[in-house]
Formats: structure tokens, sequence, C-alpha cells
């Protein structure tokens, strides 16, 4: 077994804390390769922020467990030499775990932190199953995300038809009974670039899609029952129409694609929302810059040529998420 602690990261226990304290939400950037993991490093020690490296149980398929628990360590490291010699607090994070094999397994391999997904399953198998990956994990003071609530939406392999809204009613006895850290919550959001049916949204003066408002009643009445509780919010890419310009001007065909308004979650990041998901933003910026090259430049074949624009666009579009969207620039 590897300790998470060997390896220079921390859990979210004390992040979350300072984070309600202070109004803002940790970023929870999730990441495949070694681009994104430089431009999420690069980005948040420039802007001074902590910052959660996000792994989908597909991107561990994709990248091998070994490998990233060698990047995760490399990447503190990265951290401190781009600061020198001090580091940010960096969380290792499992999302979307949706076994006690693979969240203990995880726990052993040096993930700090993990997310149990018992949401689709029926509540009373929710709260056995999240109690279970509880109990192990706290055996090793790695924290525990559960879920409550269905997000539409297909992200990695997490998919699901219909939305259904987190049941304010039911948060005490789910915290109570599974001693969860922390609660991934449904308001509204969803996963992927397409959040919404047109049918959902309007449009505004330039035919762009406008969402409906999140379900911040639901928010504000889970508040009340669990004051001062990490919350998550998970599919939660705002989907830059510019990023969406470039790929369907250079060769894509996205339609429709449509995410959640930053004011929106500048808004929940000052309540006990403490850690915001972001995922289809940075492969939209990724997928933008590298369309751009392949156009602007179809001879290119070096993949430092392309990889290398899509880590820069990443690490700006990482670098404005904390500065001014989730407000954690500075709070590192």
């Amino acid at each position: 077994m590897v300790s998470y602690k060997e390896l220079g990261l921390v859990n979210t226990r004390e992040m979350f804390a300072k984070a309600i304290k202070g109004g803002y939400a940790i970023p929870a950037f999730n990441f495949n390769n070694m681009e994104q993991l430089q431009a999420i490093i690069s980005a948040c020690v420039e802007a001074n922020s902590p910052v959660i490296l996000q792994v989908s149980a597909g991107a561990r398929k994709y990248a091998n467990q070994t490998l990233l628990r060698y990047m995760a360590q490399g990447a503190v490291e990265y951290a401190k030499e781009l600061n020198g010699g001090k580091g940010i607090p960096i969380t290792l994070h499992l999302d979307h775990g949706n076994s006690f094999e693979l969240c203990k397994s995880c726990i052993d391999m040096g993930f700090s932190s993990v997310m149990i997904d018992g949401s689709s399953l029926p509540y009373d198998e929710n709260v056995a199953l999240t109690k279970k990956v509880v109990e192990y994990a706290h055996q090793h003071d790695v924290t525990v995300e559960g879920e409550l609530g269905v997000l539409a939406g297909v992200e990695d392999e997490v998919a699901s038809e219909v939305a259904h809204y987190t049941k304010p009613e039911e948060v005490i006895d789910f915290v109570t009974k599974t001693g969860v850290d922390s609660l991934a919550i449904s308001i509204g959001t969803s996963h992927g670039a397409n959040k919404f049916k047109p049918e959902q949204c309007t449009r505004n003066a330039e035919g762009i899609l406008v969402p409906p408002e999140l379900r911040f009643d639901i928010l504000a009445e889970i508040e009340k029952k669990l004051p001062g509780f990490p919350i998550v919010l998970h599919g939660a890419s705002s989907v830059p129409q510019e990023y969406v310009k470039i790929i369907n001007t250079h060769g894509g065909k996205l339609k429709d694609a449509v995410g959640i308004p930053e004011e929106q979650l500048r808004k929940a990041a000052k309540s006990a929302v403490c850690k915001i998901n972001i995922d289809s933003d940075g492969r939209l910026a990724m997928t933008a810059a590298v369309r751009k090259v392949f156009i602007d430049n179809p001879a290119e074949f070096d993949p430092r040529k392309y990889l290398g624009p899509a880590r820069d666009e990443l690490k700006k579009l990482y670098m404005h998420k904390c500065e001014n969207v989730l407000g954690s620039a500075g709070k590192a």
C-alpha cells in the first residue's frame, strides 16, 4: 500500500473548511495526460490556488494507475519547482467511483480522496455502499465524497438520460448514516458539453442558447439542513462559446453545446459549495487549439507543436476559472 502522504498530497478536509469559511470553491480539474497536468499545476501555482486533480475510472484505465501515482507525485514536485520550493495543496481524487473495489484500489495506490457514486442505486443500497467505502477510507485518513440525486448527460463512463434533483429531506439521514466528508448534489448541472436540450433554453439576441437557472432553492434547503457541510457540484463546465466556434469553424461538429453560466457558478461558490468539477471545458479548450493547428498548419506532425498550444490554452482557461469564477486564487 502507498500512503498519499508519502507522495506529498493532502486530503480535502482542511481545504473544504477554509473554502466554506472564505466563500470560494476549490477547482476540481480532470486530467488524463501530461499536458493537462502541466496546465493544471502551472495555472494553480500562478494563481496561488489549491487544486483537486481528478481521475475518472476511464482516465485510470487510459493512463495506467501506476503512472498516475507517479504523475501525482511529480505534480507536487513540479508545483514546488515553479513556486520557489513552496508547494500548493494538491489532492488526488477518484471521480465517480462505482464500486468499493475501485475505491479501495485507488486508496491503496495513493489517492487522498475518493468519490463513491451510488446515486443510481436505491437509497438504502447507496447508503450501504457509501458507508462501506467511508469505513475503509477513514482508516487511512482518506476523505470520501458521496452523491445524492442523479445528473443527466454523458461524460466518460458516467451516463444518465434523466436528471433527478437531490431531495433535501434525505441529506441529514444520508450524511449521518454514511459518515461522508462531502456531498455531491443535483441542482440542474449535467455532464458533457450538451448540458441542456435546446427546448429547455431560450436564445439571446445573438442566437446563443441560454440555459435555465440552477435550482438555488434546493441548495439553500440543503444548506439549512447541513450548515457548514461541504457540498460539491458536478457537471459544472460553462462550455465557452469561443471554443465551440473555433472547433466548428475548424472542421468540428458540436451542435447546440451549452453549459452553466459562470455567474451562476460564482454564486454557488459563495455558498457551501466548496468543490466545483470542470472537465468538458478543458476538453473543448484542448480540442479547439489542436484543431486550429491542424487547419492552419496541415503539414504539422510533431505532437509538441499541437499539444503545446493546447496546454497553453488550458492554462489560460484554468487561471480564469480560479481567478474569476471559483474565487480560489490567492487561497493556497
